[in-house]
């Protein structure tokens, strides 16, 4: 069979002119099959041939839609990235002119300027950073054991206060610790005496910081707001894969950031990661709880969430709450704990 004249074929007495695709279509055959074409008798290629031709002329129209958005999609990717990064400068650079307004000696005054300024930038800006002046203010004015206590209790909090707030899902949590974790390598490569002491901290305090997440959004999942519903429930599949591979995700950043290090870094961490395996029991208990909770409570309510949540959503509350949302897009509007602010304080007393 002549496949191209076949094509050629069914272009020319495609009609358009059928209000439904099963008359369009059906015609189109009706058509093939009067000219002698008989289907029963098409190879493989051929009939792949025969509704690759339908489907192009079929979606013709669709198809340059969408590549038309996905363009413009792209252009507005790329221009909001650049708008947020802008934003993020500009709040720095009122965060800095304030500043210079403070004398170096009113420690109390700059300390709440700090706080206002961890709370209303990108704490991804500052999550690395942070993570490198904690560790080595630790080393520096505390004593070996106590630097090690610091270091795994200051991770940990870090490690919750990034995740806590935001979506729990696996490309978020594995971003924040392997900034955190990236850090901490960079760190001990540094030092190599203390390389084994500052990895085996922080990978302590992220594995806790992480449960202590997840321990808090089971928690949540009792009191969350029916809004919230409607999104756990669009992201329903993901959280509950996500939540039964906690532990496989964090052995994962941990290898994936050894490979990329020396092969010193490599070694410590390779071996860490190995007694890590035996270390997740308690990660593993609250996330499998977490998903059974998640399951039990969702499961049966995703016929009718939708539904509810969509008059919810329209309520003048809901309004006003995605508005302060969009307002506030591209933001991860994160306080850190009393815990690390009592951390910082135990290191400047010493």
């Amino acid at each position: 069979m002549d496949i191209k004249k076949l094509q050629e074929n069914l272009e020319k007495t495609y009609n358009h002119r059928f209000r439904s695709i099963d008359k369009r279509v059906t015609h189109a055959i009706e058509e093939t099959q009067a000219s002698g074409v008989d289907l029963s008798s098409l190879n493989l290629h051929e009939m792949k041939a025969l509704s690759s031709t339908i489907l192009d002329i079929e979606t013709k129209k669709l198809h340059d839609e969408v590549e038309s958005l996905l363009s413009k999609q792209e252009k507005l990717n790329i221009e909001l990235d650049k708008k947020l990064e802008a934003l993020q400068d500009v709040k720095h650079g009122v965060f800095n002119a304030i500043e210079s307004q403070i004398k170096d000696s009113d420690s109390l005054t700059l300390s709440k300027l700090h706080q206002v300024k961890l709370q209303s930038v990108d704490i991804y800006d500052l999550l690395s950073e942070m993570v490198e002046s904690a560790i080595i203010t630790a080393l520096e004015k505390s004593k070996d054991s106590e630097a090690l206590e610091l270091i795994q209790e200051v991770i940990k909090d870090l490690t919750y206060e990034a995740i806590k707030e935001g979506s729990l899902n696996t490309i978020r949590v594995r971003k924040i610790l392997s900034t955190i974790l990236i850090s901490a390598i960079d760190l001990a490569e540094a030092s190599p005496n203390q390389a084994n002491d500052i990895l085996d901290s922080t990978l302590k305090g992220m594995r806790a910081g992480l449960t202590h997440a997840i321990d808090r959004f089971k928690q949540r999942l009792e009191f969350t707001p029916i809004e919230a519903k409607h999104i756990l429930i669009e992201d329903y599949d993901t959280i509950m894969e996500d939540l039964n591979q906690a532990d496989t995700l964090f052995l994962q950043v941990v290898q994936t950031q050894a490979n990329e290090s020396s092969s010193e870094i490599k070694k410590l961490l390779v071996e860490l990661n190995q007694k890590m395996h035996y270390d997740l029991e308690e990660l593993i208990h609250i996330s499998k709880e977490t998903a059974e909770i998640m399951k039990k409570r969702f499961s049966n309510f995703a016929k009718t969430a939708v539904k509810k949540a969509d008059t919810a959503l329209k309520s003048q509350k809901a309004k006003e709450a995605k508005e302060m949302g969009a307002q506030a897009w591209g933001i991860a509007k994160i306080a850190l704990s009393n815990a690390i602010k009592s951390a910082k304080d135990v290191i400047d007393k010493r």
